[in-house]
């Protein structure tokens, strides 16, 4: 038998156990999760549990109970296992309170400086730096160019990020340095899955070099030569600084660890909100209209000579901008939330629903099941750049089964578990568009459909199968 489903104790889920002892249905849930889990649930129902790699992970596949996970953070922990896989990815010490007391306590509360007035301030040395970095890469194209579009959304989202929070390489060369910090970035970046699922870096070619070196630059020597760094890194630092038992290396591996958290996601979305725009005339226009509207109703020149200020409430009010983001967000993120256990523990769901789950349980939820899910969505697999608008606002009622869902597009995690930087990265996404469609005449150069790569599937956002071809040149 291909996999067994039967009650364990009474109140746990079916288990779904596969045949291979130890990966359990770890292949097949790699080979495509979307597919496994949506066939599992019309057999089983919302609940269930799936043997993975050594692991009992229940899914929960219903929206209406994500809110009774999401709710009962002390008995369903993220953190820990958080902690656990990123350190053991990063390359620094686990943070065991004995070691290191409230430390990571103390790297939480630095998140405040990616909200509020804090955010405003990085958002504007943001749009200032992508600014000069489409200006020196672009004010060449009075004529058409071409580049493969991957690639470029890497390099100028790569260069922009690390200059807003590390600051600049003073260097003559400094765009060199970054893009050589990038290229081994992207190396790294290729191995993450299987860090992520836990195979060793021995066992992954050059990584174990390439993540030393990598780290090697976030060291203190080479960090203080940095200029203008933000207030987000600069209080990482300085809270670093107060724990002796942290080595230079564990700090700068730290450091490493806040770039990768930056960018990792923020690239290939990007690159998707760009793709998806390209691809679709109408969205692409309606989203310039309104970003000419806005520059003529502010009195601000487009161009790469003349500098763009833009506040958060107008970066706010572009919903056909905003609406378009996240339809490509909706449509490439897969990330899958996780709690732990932290006892035996009964989960009281809606509809007097009792999941028993047994201490060190994984339970998951799966949002791009919700994201997919033609109750919800409309012809789910199209992209429809207003998705997100209803008469001329944003739309933030959706529903499913004629019941309004409380959660309905969660590309940044739930609960305690959510992106901290959600608000920068959409930030950044959205100036990034700004300057490209306000400067720029684009279009794709060549034909041909770009595919998720499933490689990340639970991870975040989905990256391209391929790169492709277009072409920008500036504005008359």
């Amino acid at each position: 038998v291909f996999f067994s489903v039967f009650n364990r104790k009474t109140g746990e889920p079916p288990l779904i156990n596969g045949w291979i002892p130890y990966l359990g249905k770890a292949l097949i849930f790699r080979k495509d999760a979307f597919k496994f889990l949506l066939d599992q649930q019309k057999k089983l129902g919302d609940i269930f549990t799936v043997h993975i790699a050594g692991r009992y992970i229940t899914f929960i596949m219903d929206p209406f109970q994500y809110v009774y996970v999401i709710r009962n953070s002390k008995q369903l922990e993220f953190h820990e296992f958080a902690n656990k896989m990123a350190s053991k990815t990063f390359d620094y010490p686990a943070l065991s309170k004995g070691k290191f007391p409230d430390l990571k306590e103390n790297l939480h509360r630095i998140y405040q400086y990616l909200q509020g007035k804090p955010l405003d301030i990085i958002s504007d040395h943001m749009m200032k730096n992508l600014q000069d970095i489409f200006e020196w890469k672009c004010s060449q194209a009075t004529d058409w160019e071409t580049e493969k579009m991957y690639k470029f959304c890497c390099s100028v989202m790569f260069e922009a990020s690390f200059v807003t929070l590390y600051g600049r390489v003073p260097a003559a060369d400094g765009h060199k340095v970054i893009s050589e910090i990038r290229d081994k970035f992207i190396k790294f970046d290729a191995s993450f899955p299987y860090l992520a699922a836990n195979i060793p870096i021995e066992l992954l070619g050059a990584t174990k070099k390439v993540r030393k070196e990598l780290i090697h630059h976030f060291l203190l020597q080479n960090m203080t030569k940095w200029l203008g760094g933000s207030k987000v890194v600069q209080a990482r630092q300085d809270i670093f600084e107060k724990y002796e038992l942290l080595g230079d290396y564990d700090k700068a591996a730290h450091h490493f660890a806040f770039l990768w958290a930056s960018v990792g996601n923020t690239i290939p979305a990007t690159f998707w909100a760009m793709y998806y725009l390209l691809r679709h005339p109408e969205a692409l226009a309606a989203v310039r209209d309104e970003i000419d509207h806005l520059l003529q109703s502010t009195g601000q020149k487009r161009g790469p000579t003349y500098n763009i200020h833009l506040t958060r409430e107008q970066l706010d009010n572009l919903v056909y901008l905003e609406s378009a983001l996240n339809e490509s967000l909706r449509m490439c993120s897969s990330s899958m939330n996780i709690r732990i256990s932290q006892e035996d523990f009964v989960l009281k769901l809606e509809g007097n629903q009792e999941v028993v789950l047994r201490k060190g349980d994984w339970i998951a939820l799966y949002p791009q099941i919700l994201h997919m899910d033609p109750e919800v969505y409309e012809d789910p697999k199209e992209y429809k750049f207003d998705r997100y608008i209803e008469n001329g606002k944003k739309k933030t009622t959706f529903y499913k089964a004629g019941r309004k869902l409380k959660y309905f597009l969660m590309p940044f995690g739930s609960g305690i578990s959510m992106c901290p930087g959600r608000f920068l990265a959409m930030n950044e996404m959205k100036m990034f568009l700004f300057i490209l469609l306000s400067h720029f005449d684009v279009e794709l150069a060549e034909n041909k459909a770009v595919r998720l790569d499933n490689s990340r599937m639970g991870l975040g956002i989905l990256l391209p199968d391929v790169d492709i071809a277009f072409r920008y040149k500036l504005r008359s």
